[in-house]
């Protein structure tokens, strides 16, 4: 019970504090943290230890999941390059400077220690990413970088820390024994991605309802999960292949209101995650300070600053360098890039380089170290610094510096939506040739009136649709009155209203479908 009210009161709290944050326009994952440090320091707050496997599994599955289904593989195509770069290379740059500042601030720590550190704290968070950039407008480019980054560098640098971790227990493993073994995996974890996503499709069909088919959905999430960790894979890789390979063959699959229905309560069940996640980040500040002395504390700061600082500037550096090293090939050499593919620019750079909040996966790893880790405490403190600290400067920043850098907006999105809508409006009058019914003629007329407004532009850019979802409200409103009234009067009785209700507010989300897009 204490638990559950513990739980509880930290919801209660994190919704005030993300309507705060909204009210103050910062990002809601910056602010969780930071409130949850300020609750955990308050007397008799509430103490959550998190189980590290649970962690993972429960705030990253879904998330991860929910960011590979979304996830275009065409964009990743486009810009495989750069998103290479910064899950092997960056992940990898990060995590020997880090090593180095680490065994240099703290001489007594073996090697193997410091790496795992650096594996620890290398990879910026899908989680904080995707929660941090949705409300915030960049070029498609850079968010393309970003999501595609933040889907593989978790795996990236949880490989490398699994390495580090086995060669500090075992003083006898060497880096060439062990690649073997780690390359298996990745193409292991790949493989049963995919296997699972032509195998779950039909098992998710045995349900008969909504609410059965989305407890399936989520149970064949963590299932997956569990399965991989239990094989020793890449429960990390696994979610993402299972994922981009189910977007490509589950919708045709499923039925619109199915549909509809999955994705609100996915949306709520990740929103859910992100805020317990990254309050209980910022509550993790209690426990690691509490068996600390004042000369520790001081210590453990300036060392976890240092850190901190290095993970920062490492990052700027190296997305600022290949940013340039790509314009200044582009202008020796003339781009041969694709025309879908936009060229990189200095501010695009600036933003991806400013991109780096870490959030729950380095938390996680962090406290599943073992105990008799070198420097444990050190190490988890540090951890935290890192995770708090570009959650809380880089999380609260971003969103100034793409609006003092100006940076423009891309229309390839608009574009894309404007011939997508053209296509469909197109196949969906074809599919009422020969029907000479009154509600066909409706349909049509609506239909051709829609796509009338995007023949009259040429350049392909969305067009302002008129205020059909206004008036389409405004006569809900009056069906849902007249049905209210009929109710109160006892006339009709509640199984009626409900369904009625429900027949309106369904009849008025699917006609507002191309308005919604908007």
């Amino acid at each position: 019970m204490t638990i559950f009210l513990s739980i509880l009161l930290i919801l209660a709290v994190a919704v005030l504090f993300t309507r705060l944050a909204s009210a103050l326009s910062v990002p809601y994952p910056s602010f969780l943290a930071l409130g949850g440090a300020l609750l955990a320091l308050l007397p008799g707050a509430p103490s959550i230890k998190l189980d590290p496997s649970l962690a993972l599994a429960i705030f990253v599955a879904p998330v991860l999941l929910m960011a590979a289904f979304e996830t275009s593989l065409r964009d990743l195509h486009d810009y495989r390059l750069s998103i290479i770069t910064l899950v092997v290379i960056a992940v990898g740059v990060t995590t020997a400077a880090v090593a180095i500042a680490f065994h240099t601030l703290a001489p007594d720590v073996p090697w193997a220690a410091a790496v795992a550190l650096g594996a620890i704290v290398a990879p910026p968070d899908a989680a904080a990413a995707t929660a941090v950039l949705r409300d915030i407008k960049i070029p498609s480019r850079v968010l393309t970088i970003l999501e595609g980054e933040s889907l593989f560098n978790d795996a990236s640098a949880l490989l490398i820390f699994a390495v580090a971790l086995h060669m500090a227990e075992d003083g006898n493993a060497t880096l060439t024994s062990l690649i073997p073994s780690y390359a298996a995996r990745i193409i292991g974890s790949i493989a049963l991605g995919v296997a699972l996503s032509r195998l779950v499709p039909f098992v998710l069909q045995l349900a008969g309802d909504a609410p059965a088919s989305i407890i399936l959905q989520f149970c064949s999430t963590f299932g997956i999960w569990i399965l991989a960790e239990r094989l020793q894979l890449s429960a990390i890789l696994t979610v993402v292949a299972y994922g981009m390979a189910l977007a490509r063959r589950g919708p045709r699959r499923s039925a619109p209101l199915l549909r509809r229905k999955s994705f609100a309560v996915w949306e709520t069940a990740i929103f859910l995650a992100n805020v317990l996640a990254f309050m209980l980040i910022g509550m993790e500040l209690a426990p690691l300070l509490a068996n600390l002395d004042p000369v520790q504390r001081t210590s453990y700061f300036l060392t976890g600053s240092a850190i901190l600082a290095t993970v920062i500037i490492v990052r700027i550096l190296w997305v600022m360098t290949y940013n340039y090293a790509l314009r200044a090939g582009n202008s020796l050499f003339g781009a041969k890039s694709h025309v879908r593919v936009l060229p990189p620019t200095a501010k695009g750079g600036l933003v991806v380089s400013w991109s780096g909040m870490r959030g729950i996966v380095s938390l996680a790893a962090a406290l599943a170290l073992p105990s008799d880790f070198p420097e444990r405490n050190l190490v988890q403190f540090v951890s935290f610094v890192v995770v708090f600290g570009t959650l809380v400067i880089q999380g609260f920043t971003l969103g100034p510096l793409v609006r003092w850098l100006q940076v423009p907006e891309d229309r390839r999105l608009d574009r894309e939506i404007a011939l997508a809508r053209r296509r469909a409006l197109e196949a969906a009058i074809g599919t009422l040739d020969g029907n000479p019914s009154p509600y066909a003629d409706a349909l049509r007329l609506e239909y051709r009136a829609l796509l009338d407004l995007h023949e009259a532009r040429d350049n392909g850019d969305l067009v302002e649709l008129p205020d059909n979802a206004g008036m389409r409200l405004k006569a809900t409103r009056a069906a849902h009155e007249s049905i209210r009234k009929l109710r109160m009067n006892g006339e009709i009785g509640e199984i009626a209203y409900q369904r009625i209700q429900s027949a309106l507010d369904r009849s008025y989300l699917y006609a507002t479908r191309y308005e919604a897009a908007e």
